[in-house]
């Protein structure tokens, strides 16, 4: 029987490695700038993206993947005969899903594909992602695997820092996070994706104390479960990332480490300076 792909988009950021070990099809989301189009993770890399960004006295916006996009594809996949299960961007940040869902009406609701909503993104969404495309690797079916689907978001969680609400605020994506505006310069948030949507945790005064904290928030939701797997992601902060990593390994004794970056289209909403670290047990 021929194993359920499972595709994505972009805003996974998901590390071509394993997206090439796990046969996983990606569709970039866009970003736009300066009058320019740019295909997330294609056209404009990370690295490049926030370097630029930092400098920029302009500021770029983002697109929700088309009907489209999305039509061109998932069409391949259905001429080949495959069984697609495809999660994205949480519909509380972007209305890509929405798209995703059409595009599968005007190709007559075939029952080949089935596109779920994450309620996640970023490395956090990469952990669903991943997982589901393990248990197709063993075998599970598309039945199967949209039973795992509550079971592996049960389990999955993120927190992050950004270095200025300036990005969210603008990009009006904050939710909670707007008792936070205002604040002292030095006041860090802690933010989460609850629900689909990013929510304020709490803040504390220092970026230093707001690692320390998100460290000891992640090891307080994950407890005692076992295996735990991780993945720290920054925002053009490595050096930070790199450290908070190495104290995430002595602290969880995770059995995989995935490292990754902001992804430019979520990027354009958080800023420079982003950290975060997501976490999956079981």
């Amino acid at each position: 029987m021929r194993k359920v792909i499972i595709a994505t988009d972009s805003s996974a950021y998901l590390p071509q490695e394993y997206a090439d070990r796990y046969n996983i099809p990606v569709i970039p989301m866009t970003l736009n700038w300066d009058g320019q189009s740019y295909r997330d993770g294609i056209d404009i890399k990370a690295t490049e993206f926030y370097t630029r960004l930092s400098k920029s006295q302009t500021l770029p916006t983002t697109s929700q993947i088309t009907v489209q996009q999305f039509l061109d594809f998932f069409t391949p996949m259905l001429e080949a005969g495959d069984k697609v299960l495809y999660s994205g961007i949480s519909l509380g940040l972007s209305a890509s899903y929405n798209s995703a869902v059409i595009a599968k009406e005007q190709l007559g609701n075939p029952e080949n594909i089935e596109i779920i909503e994450s309620k996640l993104v970023a490395s956090a969404l990469s952990f669903l992602v991943l997982s589901l495309a393990r248990a197709s690797e063993d075998g599970a079916s598309m039945k199967e695997l949209l039973e795992l689907v509550p079971v592996i978001y049960s389990k999955i969680g993120v927190y992050f820092t950004v270095d200025t609400l300036e990005y969210l605020h603008k990009g009006g994506r904050i939710n909670t996070a707007k008792r936070f505006m205002g604040t002292a310069l030095n006041v860090k948030p802690m933010l989460e994706i609850r629900g689909g949507k990013i929510e304020a945790v709490e803040s504390v005064i220092s970026r230093k104390k707001a690692i320390t904290r998100m460290l000891e928030l992640v090891q307080k939701r994950v407890g005692d479960s076992t295996p735990v797997r991780i993945s720290p992601f920054h925002a053009l902060c490595e050096d930070e990332c790199l450290a908070m990593e190495e104290r995430a390994i002595e602290l969880l004794h995770p059995v995989e480490v995935i490292r990754s970056e902001v992804s430019p289209v979520i990027g354009a909403h958080v800023g420079p300076g982003t950290l975060s670290l997501a976490w999956i047990t079981g």
